[in-house]
């Protein structure tokens, strides 16, 4: 009993007990799913509109038919954390949760919302199945690996060699290239880079951009501490995005677009340029991904630490969690992530969607060229970087893209930081 005192307890601190009983209601289908014999209740983001929704949805049918039982989905976008954390607090919660690791899901199985499944790795004979650098990136401090890595992100940089030929330039690998071929386009009446300046898409495009003057292990620290003006690199990193904006680099009125609209740019042919990760060019028209060549983002002219362009490459992407509640139904669970983990699943997601998977596999889309394309790309073609989401607080997460978006308008370097800086200090 004083463990579920204090799992509560630290849910509810999680969460802020402010928001628990409006969301609690949210919560609700989950019940019946659980108390049914031999259901198995999961809450996913992989729903709607998202890429792999439909193809997860189908195999789930499919476990189902084959097996006689019973999975009852319940279905969330960016609210799922807390939702699941509200459903939590009453013991309503799913017994599984498919969902990315970021923000306050980092925190889950420190505070006793889902299980390490460190152990069932080998238990249900997983490990030889999952890429290893993705087992080590859901690993915590403590050891305890906090899910089963599922999809991943790779995020490159997708140039239309069209518009770029039509402007006369090839595709600029340095910040001077990108600055010449910005100029280029823009006489050519042609959208540069095409940006969510206003969302989380520009954020990841800026802060990938300081991570060309600074190590891994000092952009994680930044990151986790939001101390940018104590960092040499992390400044000349601010500096430089100020030259690329102020070069004219980003399309005009960037601060209003969104990561839908800066593929429409892109799509529609407006734009010659954009970093978008691979689930997202597996929207991109089969006309368009014709003119497309897949790279990194330009390495600094000056001054950096990349031997290459750069792609942030994570494995973040969606995990298999357990609950507490899944943790007394095993027997339920393990035949059903087995599944997700066969060579159907995982050539279906990959095929027909163009999901990166942590799946150890050679299957490579064929529908999808851009997503091969960025799939393909080696160490010796791009300097892969880290996805900040890893490390920035919960508390920062949101008040830190509002602080990015502002670095889009036309504000000074050290107006950025400070604005930086007081995203975590007033989180």
């Amino acid at each position: 009993m004083s463990h579920a005192i204090s799992r509560r307890t630290a849910v509810r601190a999680a969460i802020g007990g402010g928001i628990v009983s409006p969301l609690l209601a949210a919560c609700g289908p989950l019940t019946p799913a659980s108390d049914r014999p031999g259901a198995l209740s999961v809450h996913t983001q992989l729903s709607g509109a998202v890429a792999g929704a439909q193809v997860f949805a189908e195999a789930v049918a499919t476990y189902e038919r084959r097996t006689g039982r019973t999975v009852a989905l319940l279905k969330n976008g960016s609210d799922l954390p807390i939702v699941f954390e509200t459903s939590s607090l009453a013991g309503k919660e799913a017994d599984v949760a498919i969902v990315n690791l970021q923000g306050r899901t980092l925190s889950w199985t420190g505070l006793g919302a889902t299980i390490p499944v460190t152990r069932l790795l080998d238990d249900w004979g997983l490990r030889d199945k999952i890429i290893p650098d993705a087992v080590a990136e859901w690993t915590d401090a403590h050891g305890n690996l906090r899910a089963f890595p599922f999809t991943r992100t790779n995020w490159p940089v997708s140039f239309n060699t069209r518009l770029l030929e039509q402007a006369g330039v090839g595709i600029p690998t340095t910040s001077d290239e990108l600055i010449a071929a910005a100029d280029a386009l823009r006489a050519k009446g042609i959208g540069p880079v095409a940006v969510g300046g206003s969302d989380w898409s520009g954020q990841k495009l800026f802060l990938q951009i300081i991570q060309g003057f600074v190590t891994a292990e000092e952009a994680k620290q930044i990151f986790a501490s939001g101390k940018l003006s104590e960092s040499p690199g992390g400044m000349a990193g601010v500096r430089h995005f100020v030259e690329l904006r102020d070069a004219g680099v980003f399309v005009d009125n960037v601060q209003g677009y969104t990561s839908d609209s800066e593929l429409t740019q892109f799509n529609t042919g407006k734009a010659a340029i954009v970093p978008a990760m691979s689930s997202a060019l597996a929207k991109v028209p089969a006309e368009r991904a014709r003119e497309v060549t897949v790279g990194g983002w330009p390495k600094p002219s000056q001054g950096g630490v990349l031997d290459h362009p750069s792609v942030i490459r994570s494995f973040n992407g969606h995990g298999i969690w357990i609950s507490e509640n899944g943790a007394r139904n095993l027997d339920l669970i393990k035949p059903f992530v087995q599944y997700l983990y066969s060579d159907e699943v995982t050539d279906a997601m990959i095929l027909r969607t163009g999901r990166d998977m942590s799946r150890v596999t050679g299957t490579v889309s064929t529908d999808f060229p851009l997503v091969a394309q960025a799939a393909r790309l080696t160490t010796r073609q791009v300097s892969p970087v880290m996805l900040p989401d890893l490390t920035i607080p919960q508390s920062a997460f949101e008040p830190l893209i509002q602080a990015t978006a502002a670095a889009y308008g036309p504000i000074s370097a050290e107006h950025i930081v400070d604005v930086f800086e007081k995203a975590y200090a007033t989180a």
